[in-house]
């Protein structure tokens, strides 16, 4: 969701970007994959909250906070269509720097130390060090899983991430919804973009802060190629019980900050481009004024 830093696996790894001969290249592994579908992830995201929305509103009175939370409830649950595999993808790509800058650093962690990876990655990986290590794209490692396991591996991690964006939207859409409220006129009136703005920021992070466990334990079971000394986990249960005995309470929160950075921004504009009718303008379905409400 929105930039790498989203993602536990480069926030609270504990790997140290200095090292990197070139480390701005490996900072953006996995951005062309968020860049292609969040727009189709944030466009199902809203539009199915707004449906539901619609469908459990009874002649047009406003919505109880428990049917808010229902109908955020819905479009986590159509959103992991396409978080799922943009989520697999792009934290394979990310694993695939990771493990290649373990190879370059021999003073730290030595190439013959390095734990056994996934067979289905490991071509694309270039884990055995070479002198002819070729790039790895994201259709690259789509058709591997494809080929070696369906479409049932680009959906591995599918509970993790149901557990993740369930909550996330059960915790985003009413507290938007009640923050947008505030900037309104009157009742029928609209809120004015910048509002918008504000409260899916304030939104965004607050909901990003909250799941931030659940993003955790998603990204440590889609992590197919694991480093030395990495653990492997058998199911949801297990990753979090090997974590809170392992690390600690605090090991939940790792990346919470950055995520909360990425995620406030990337829905307040989301958010404004939905409420003033971008899609529509562009459609010439409707005229755009994005100074007045």
């Amino acid at each position: 969701m929105g930039g790498i830093f989203v993602s536990e696996s480069l926030c609270g790894c504990g790997f140290v970007p200095s090292v990197l001969s070139n480390p701005l290249c490996f900072c953006f592994l996995g951005a062309a994959v968020n860049l292609t579908l969040v727009t189709p992830e944030k466009a199902i995201k809203l539009a199915a909250n707004d449906l539901f929305r619609h469908h459990l509103a009874k002649d047009g009175k406003g919505l109880t906070v428990f049917k808010e939370m229902l109908a955020g409830c819905g479009a986590g649950m159509c959103q992991v269509i396409i978080t799922t595999p943009m989520e697999m993808l792009k934290i394979q790509l990310q694993d695939a720097g990771r493990l290649a800058a373990q190879q370059r650093m021999p003073g730290i962690l030595a190439s013959n130390k390095l734990a056994p990876t996934n067979a289905v990655l490991s071509r694309s990986y270039n884990v055995v060090p070479s002198s002819s290590a070729r790039a790895v794209s994201a259709t690259q490692i789509a058709k591997e899983l494809l080929h070696t396991k369906g479409i049932q591996g680009l959906y591995k991690g599918l509970g993790a991430t149901l557990m993740r964006d369930v909550p996330f939207s059960i915790v985003y859409f009413p507290l938007f919804a009640n923050l947008n409220r505030l900037g309104k006129q009157s009742e029928d009136d609209v809120a004015p973009f910048y509002w918008s703005f504000v409260s899916g920021c304030v939104a965004g992070s607050t909901a990003a802060v909250a799941v931030n466990p659940c993003d955790v334990v998603k990204t440590r079971l889609q992590s197919l190629s694991k480093g030395a000394n990495e653990e492997t986990y058998s199911g949801v249960l297990d990753c979090v019980n090997k974590i809170m005995k392992r690390e600690g309470p605090s090991a939940f929160l790792k990346g919470a900050g950055c995520r909360a950075l990425v995620i406030a921004p990337l829905f307040g504009i989301a958010q404004v481009m939905y409420f003033v009718g971008v899609g529509e303008f562009l459609l010439g379905q409707s005229p755009f004024n994005i100074l007045s409400p």
